[in-house]
């Protein structure tokens, strides 16, 4: 499975459109391992633009801190897994959460 976060700071960036970068963290489900990382600088924002481009490099889930209805249903849309009120931590600590099903997702953070 290929997880997607959006950075800012090194932590997760709380509205995911407008991050600096995206690290996709390729985890075993089995193991519940992180098998590899991959950052990249994030595409210049346009609406519509980020769930096909993630998806378009085998991202199946976001953790994000907040983001608009209109993202989300792209996000679905696209096959990918929205988790949104995450708490702005490092992506390994955000992923070994949700790997052992801890993950505080909370209320999303983004009113549009």
């Amino acid at each position: 499975m290929r997880i997607a976060i959006p950075l800012a700071d090194g932590k997760l960036s709380m509205h995911f459109g407008h991050c600096e970068r995206f690290i996709l963290i390729d985890v075993d489900t089995v193991t519940k391992s992180i098998q590899a990382r991959e950052e990249l600088a994030a595409p210049k924002h346009e609406p519509g633009l980020l769930p096909r481009w993630l998806a378009e490099r085998g991202a199946m889930l976001i953790i994000a801190g907040g983001m608009g209805a209109r993202a989300q249903e792209l996000f679905a849309q696209n096959g990918i897994q929205v988790v949104v009120g995450a708490p702005a931590e490092a992506p390994d600590a955000l992923v070994a959460a949700y790997l052992a099903g801890t993950l505080k997702a909370g209320e999303n953070l983004c009113d549009h």
